[in-house]
């Protein structure tokens, strides 16, 4: 039951990595494109999905919201990876960097862009400052492993042996450290989701026209909209799936935090 079920989670993982991928090939319309004529239009006829304030459709604005959350939380995951594993050693620096309020940063850099500046800055800000700051909690897994590394018989026999630290490190150490690697990489991708997600719902995610989860959920604020057009909770139901089949596949959690 347990492979059946993560055989479907990967499915369906699968098929909104594709959508995502090839948003501008399925998407019947322009994200931005405005029917200034059909605001708020109700799903069926000509909008799958119908219109939001501005006339835009909803559907294809879904397809490209799914294409930058889902394809940039991973390369902020991997970015947050690649500084851990040298940052690792330096257990004080890491202490550091957790404790620091990394929101309120982030609220200072976003007031810092101008009112001019691109909705593609605001994507490198958000997925970059994310993948930057969220270093420190692999780093400290690797930490941990690398002291019970050193601790080890198999690290005093190799050194007894004559290896090259080189060697040591390029043959026995960085093996056992690749699976902790792939371990915090697919633990962060959800939890970048979900920090976009959440930075969006405050308007300091993603800025407009480009679409994603997070400036999407933000019309869930408005009762009304929800009223008018049940579709408006199309990003949350999307999201919420994207969460649980992340969940299902994952292994079994050794070594995160």
């Amino acid at each position: 039951m347990r492979t059946a079920l993560r055989r479907f989670a990967l499915v369906v993982l699968a098929l909104v990595a594709l959508a995502a991928l090839f948003a501008p090939q399925i998407a019947p319309r322009d994200y931005s494109l405005q029917f200034r004529e059909a605001p708020r239009a109700p799903a069926g006829g000509p909008f799958l999905m119908g219109t939001d304030d501005l006339g835009r459709d909803r559907f294809s604005r879904l397809l490209y919201a799914t294409r930058i959350s889902i394809l940039l939380a991973p390369a902020a995951a991997l970015v947050s990876v690649l500084l851990a594993l040298p940052l690792a050693r330096f257990t004080s620096l890491t202490t550091l960097c957790l404790s620091l309020p990394w929101i309120f940063l982030f609220i200072i850099l976003r007031a810092l862009l101008p009112l001019n500046a691109s909705p593609w800055e605001s994507i490198l800000l958000t997925f970059g400052l994310m993948g930057v700051a969220g270093w420190a909690w692999p780093a400290r897994v690797f930490a941990a492993s690398l002291r019970e590394i050193r601790q080890s018989g198999w690290l005093l026999q190799a050194r007894a042996a004559g290896l090259s630290d080189w060697r040591i490190s390029l043959v026995y150490v960085w093996p056992h450290l690749r699976a902790i690697a792939i371990a915090q990489f697919r633990a962060l991708i959800p939890a970048y989701i979900l920090s976009e997600a959440s930075l969006g719902l405050l308007g300091l995610g993603v800025a407009e026209p480009l679409p994603s989860w997070g400036n999407l959920l933000a019309e869930l604020q408005r009762p009304d909209a929800v009223r008018s057009n049940p579709w408006v909770l199309a990003p949350l139901a999307l999201l919420m799936l994207v969460m649980i089949c992340l969940e299902i596949v994952q292994p079994v959690r050794e070594g995160v935090a």
